[in-house]
């Protein structure tokens, strides 16, 4: 299983609850978000990182793919 790692756009806590709510609904993913350096590190067998970034960029928040780990 890859860890995948985002930047999202997440300035408080809320735009955190808004990645914490869009990935809560995935099955068979794993994460942690990191709101002071924006990061969010995902693990999923069952999604690819395009499929993540889109599910990312529902928050509305700007967001990108960093790195496979």
């Amino acid at each position: 299983m890859s860890k995948e790692e985002f930047f999202v756009d997440m300035t408080c806590e809320g735009c955190s609850g808004a990645v914490n709510r869009v990935l809560s609904r995935l099955e068979g993913v794993q994460y942690e978000i990191d709101l002071p350096n924006k990061k969010v590190v995902i693990q999923s067998e069952n999604h690819t990182a395009d499929q993540l970034l889109e599910t990312l960029k529902k928050t509305g928040k700007e967001a990108r793919h960093l790195c496979t780990k």
